[in-house]
């Protein structure tokens, strides 16, 4: 190992067992500013040395020292150095984009290209509003990344994200947000504006939209779009039914979800599969199977307004909450429950027991078998 590198290591060593609080930031600041001296020009070998000494020394001072307010203020500059930095050390970034103080993580969490679609999904599920925050202001993000931050439904990250050219959105992260905008006009607004909204979404929006907001849609259209909010307006106006109350035919599902029952693979996994991609009638036979009831007790609870029957199907086929709230939306072809109606329905699940909805469910496939025979 050549000689200035060992002193490196030496040097941490000593640091991190010997050291009093303010040697350790002094050591951490000087290992930063000789990464960024020469950066570009580092083998991965050296990289990953350094990576190897700043991450420990770093989770020593956060373990000892992160109370005293300059060790959050040098571990926030350091952040902010190493934030724009591509051959940043890795796990040093993903060290500070985890820690809880947000001057410290918001840095790395908006501009590292450390960081991975993983990296950003875990911390989207796990941390702060103020770290969505930051991970939203990104210059580029892929569709599984939004999801993770739409998911967790802050009116404040759907703003920033709607309003970010670079954040792709898929047709579940926009229905997500078309469900939050009819409570927030300034977000209806920017949503709708969206090129990359699907136009029978942008005909969701619009429904529910007050007049003031179609006024202003149209107002700040770009001019390729003009013509398609203003016709999608025109056709709200005329009347437009609900997606779920269409006749349906569920043959070819029925045959589908058979089969895949057949080789052991209809599980909770394939339910919220077909939920996410809104195939509503795999989603009805398949939620019937696995509650041990029948397409003809699940349709009528997909097509109602209500969420506590469904509630009852989900809870019996001891579903999680995350495939629950995926069904709950997929009884639209389009859009998504208000927060507080989403808000609501996880409530009552949470305190739904399993063998109470199992019981309900039972009786209600005996009534709907009587009412067949009649």
């Amino acid at each position: 190992m050549p000689k200035a590198e060992q002193t490196i290591i030496d040097e941490v060593e000593a640091a991190i067992r010997l050291g009093s609080d303010e040697k350790r930031l002094e050591t951490a600041k000087r290992i930063t500013d000789l990464f960024l001296a020469s950066a570009g020009g580092f083998n991965n070998t050296q990289i990953e040395l350094f990576d190897d000494v700043l991450e420990r020394l770093i989770k020593t001072i956060e373990l000892r020292s992160i109370a005293d307010v300059s060790a959050r203020i040098a571990l926030a500059e350091i952040s902010v150095q190493l934030a724009p930095i591509p051959q940043a050390p890795p796990s040093v970034i993903r060290r500070l984009a985890n820690n809880n103080e947000i001057r410290i993580a918001g840095p790395v969490l908006q501009e590292s290209a450390r960081l991975t679609e993983e990296d950003l999904i875990k911390i989207a599920t796990t941390k702060s509003e103020q770290h969505l925050l930051a991970i939203s202001g990104r210059w580029w993000l892929q569709e599984v990344v939004t999801d993770a931050l739409l998911a967790r439904r802050y009116p404040s990250v759907a703003r920033r994200i709607v309003a970010n050219p670079g954040a792709r959105v898929s047709a579940s992260g926009f229905a997500i947000l078309v469900g939050q905008a009819e409570a927030d006009p300034e977000l209806a607004v920017e949503t709708g504006i969206r090129v990359d909204l699907p136009s029978e979404l942008r005909r969701q929006l619009l429904r529910h939209a007050t007049e003031a907001v179609r006024t202003r849609l149209l107002s700040r259209a770009p001019p390729h779009l003009f013509e398609e909010i203003q016709n999608a307006i025109a056709a709200v106006a005329a009347g437009v039914g609900r997606e779920m109350s269409v006749v349906r035919d569920f043959t070819a599902a029925k045959r589908a979800i058979a089969e895949l029952r057949e080789a052991g693979r209809l599980d909770e996994t394939a339910l919220f599969e077909f939920a996410m991609q809104r195939k509503y009638q795999e989603t009805v036979v398949a939620l019937a199977l696995l509650s041990d009831s029948a397409v003809e007790v699940i349709r009528p609870l997909m097509q109602s307004l209500r969420d506590d029957g469904l509630l009852v199907a989900c809870r019996a086929a001891q579903l999680s909450w995350e495939t629950t709230s995926a069904v709950l939306e997929s009884r639209y072809a389009t859009g998504s429950m208000k927060p507080a109606d989403f808000a609501k329905a996880k409530s009552q699940f949470a305190k739904l027991a399993i063998e109470n909805a199992q019981r309900t469910l039972r009786f209600w496939q005996v009534r709907s078998n009587s009412l067949t025979m009649h």
